[in-house]
């Protein structure tokens, strides 16, 4: 039988720093593609409100994408942007989805030098505190014309960010949606584009309800494969013997290819564990926590980092991962990771990209 736990409390704690997408700071960066061949060079400016037209497409048809990455203050006071290459890259995956063109990760590079160098200073030394980057680009064009747009505009802001889920590391407890569907096979799941996001608002409005902090989808075909769990990626800590594997959802098309995901499973290696993608059930994570093999699941994203899970909820069904408090891997994950981020131990790769 399942294990049967009562609901949590719903999320209410107090954040204790500057939370998350509040504290904009002071500057924006801002390029426009010509119509044709070419984006115009990058400008650092004040931040300031937009003047669009009512017509303006992207605003009609969503060709808005975005993408999200930290700079952090290292231990000998420097900034280091976390792997921004890859989220150019992503960005330009996101573009061509889309219909619109990409940006040069030359530029993308550039703007980031940019906006780091110019606000940066607003950053403390506190190493829960980081400079969250939000690039973003949308159609500009004056038409109601149901097609691509042909004007482009590329923003760069920032704002200073403590937790996701506040300044301290607790698990979260997820609801599974069996209403909605985040992704769809041929659709915009592998990508992040603006129009993913406003439809899962109802998930999570359920998940709230019912007590939990964060949604988990399952796949839109046969409503059975964990995929995500809200914009984040899954991992399962699975015990194999004497072998510990950790365990994240297979990229099927439907799932945003993470640059924590990806960083992760690198990391995993370094400590000694097997990494692993594969399709996950709802009921194999089930079964696989009831008799142990699974004793820990964490979420990860640019925002979360790495965030513990410790409760599912399945409709009148609940039950517990582990002993329901965050894992000794899942800790060392996070603690390797932030301490990458902030210059205390190797960089694996030429991950952090410092801004001078």
């Amino acid at each position: 039988m399942t294990q049967s736990v009562s609901a949590p409390t719903a999320p209410t704690a107090a954040r204790t720093g500057p939370g998350h997408g509040e504290q904009l700071t002071e500057h924006l960066v801002s390029a426009e593609w010509n119509g044709v061949d070419s984006w115009s060079d990058p400008t650092l400016g004040p931040y300031e409100d937009l003047s669009l037209d009512p017509a303006t497409i992207g605003l009609h048809y969503g060709q808005v994408i975005f993408e999200g990455l930290k700079a952090h203050r290292r231990q000998d006071g420097t900034l280091a942007a976390f792997r921004p290459e890859e989220h150019a890259r992503r960005f330009q995956r996101s573009a061509r989805r889309l219909c619109m063109p990409e940006l040069p990760t030359e530029l993308f590079l550039s703007a980031i030098q940019k906006l780091v160098a110019a606000d940066g200073h607003l950053l403390s030394d506190d190493p829960s505190h980081s400079l969250y980057l939000r690039p973003l680009m949308f159609g500009t064009d004056r038409s109601l014309m149901l097609r691509p747009s042909v004007g482009y505009r590329f923003l760069l802001m920032s704002f200073i960010t403590g937790g996701f889920f506040g300044d301290t590391v607790e698990p979260v407890s997820v609801w599974v949606s069996r209403d909605y569907s985040r992704a769809f096979p041929g659709g915009t799941g592998d990508v992040k584009c603006a129009a993913n996001y406003a439809p899962s608002f109802n998930a999570q409005v359920q998940a709230t309800d019912a007590g939990c902090h964060q949604v988990v989808w399952l796949d839109a075909v046969e409503r059975r494969w964990v995929e995500e769990m809200g914009g984040m990626n899954l991992f399962f800590v699975r015990n194999n013997g004497k072998e510990t594997e950790v365990v994240t959802p297979s990229l099927t098309g439907t799932l945003l290819p993470g640059v924590t995901r990806n960083s992760l499973l690198e990391l995993a290696q370094r400590l000694g564990c097997t990494p692993r993608e594969e399709k996950i059930s709802l009921e194999q994570w089930r079964e696989e926590c009831r008799d142990g093999r699974i004793s820990e699941t964490f979420a990860c994203g640019t925002a979360a980092v790495v965030t513990p899970v410790g409760q599912v909820r399945d409709g009148n069904e609940s039950w517990l991962i582990g002993d329901g408090r965050e894992g000794p891997v899942t800790y060392k994950l996070r603690r390797l990771l932030v301490d990458v981020h902030h210059g205390l131990a190797p960089d694996p790769a030429g991950w952090m990209r410092t801004i001078r």
